[in-house]
């Protein structure tokens, strides 16, 4: 099991003389094409690792690692995860970030009715992130063409936008969506009901946001993950007898979309990796109605594969991006400045 590391930048000196010393040897993965990369001036050649370089080479992973999902370092045969921790002004970028995904998510709440297609959310959400300076990260990631991934009813996650998608009345509609601004990454689903909601499908909705929330409480410095996933777990299986999806969890963010740690919803208090000030994550519960397997269903019109609840049952999803700060956890990506009150900056 690979151990996971903190560092403040990955450019910092000390981690080079460390490197130096310790021939250490350093991993770029391409986690899309399931590829790892030299990280010398060739981009494109093909490696499984490579010693460690000299300064120009760490300069050259920070203007390429938006390319890269994960960077791993090698010791005696240890992989170890870099885990990047934020500075307070790059906590503010990704605040800014959030802030315009934030504003994203507001807007669609006025054009999210019964009648119009999914599509008409990729093209509003797409053209308010352009227009407003950000670029939806979610376009070109492992060949995706969308800003969005939005999901009805009983799909769970990476649904595309499609045109013969008609919303109606009582639809379960989730919304997801990356945006770089100025280089600083953010993430956020948000559910939305479509007209009237049945009672089931409301209480649905309700569960999946406090457990979102009851995650949030956990990530304190000091705390580990496996606090944040049991928060979760107790609440949506043990209290309300939902299904608390296993398959997808959440993730940490910044430089890039996708950084370790992963972030399970599930768990046992006081297991996983410590969590330290300056870490920045989502935390995104996926909930169903039935059971919390899930299997795939492939668009072949579009080579695209994405997940449906396995019992066919509905399925909800809120999610924030969050960072890990002395005065307690902070939702960079808040809608609702009265209700997020507390967890501000």
């Amino acid at each position: 099991m690979p151990v996971e590391l903190g560092l403040q930048s990955l450019l910092h000196r000390r981690i080079l003389r460390f490197a130096n010393h310790a021939k250490l040897k350093i991993e770029a993965r391409d986690l899309g094409s399931h590829r790892s990369h030299s990280v010398r001036n060739h981009w494109n050649q093909e490696a499984a690792s490579l010693n460690i370089p000299q300064y120009h080479i760490l300069k050259a992973i920070q203007k390429q690692r938006q390319c890269y999902n994960e960077i791993n370092i090698f010791f005696e045969g240890t992989c170890y995860k870099v885990i990047t921790l934020k500075s307070a002004r790059e906590i503010e970028g990704m605040r800014k970030s959030g802030e315009l995904l934030a504003n994203t998510h507001i807007g669609l709440r006025d054009i999210i009715k019964p009648g119009i297609s999914s599509m008409e959310i990729e093209n509003f959400a797409n053209d308010y992130i352009v227009s407003h300076g950000g670029r939806p990260s979610e376009k070109g990631f492992e060949g995706y063409k969308y800003a969005t991934c939005v999901c009805v009813n009983d799909e769970v996650a990476h649904g595309i936008p499609r045109k013969n998608l008609i919303l109606k009345s009582g639809d379960v509609l989730k919304v997801d969506m990356t945006v770089n601004l100025d280089g600083y990454e953010s993430d956020s689903c948000w559910t939305y009901a479509v007209g009237e909601l049945s009672a089931e499908d409301q209480k649905l909705m309700d569960v999946t946001k406090k457990a979102l929330y009851l995650g949030i409480d956990q990530a304190v410095v000091g705390n580990r993950l496996g606090d944040i996933g049991y928060a979760i777990q107790h609440y949506v299986e043990d209290e309300n007898h939902m299904g608390d999806v296993r398959d997808l969890i959440g993730h940490g963010i910044q430089p890039t979309m996708h950084e370790a740690p992963n972030v399970p919803h599930y768990g046992e208090p006081g297991q996983g990796l410590r969590l330290r000030e300056g870490m920045t994550i989502t935390i995104e519960p996926m909930v169903n109605l039935g059971t919390w397997e899930i299997k795939d269903k492939f668009v072949k019109a579009d080579g695209w594969e994405y997940f449906v609840s396995a019992d066919g049952t509905d399925s909800a999803q809120y999610e924030h991006t969050i960072a890990i700060t002395k005065d307690g956890p902070k939702i960079l990506t808040s809608q609702d400045p009265e209700y997020d009150a507390k967890y501000l900056l």
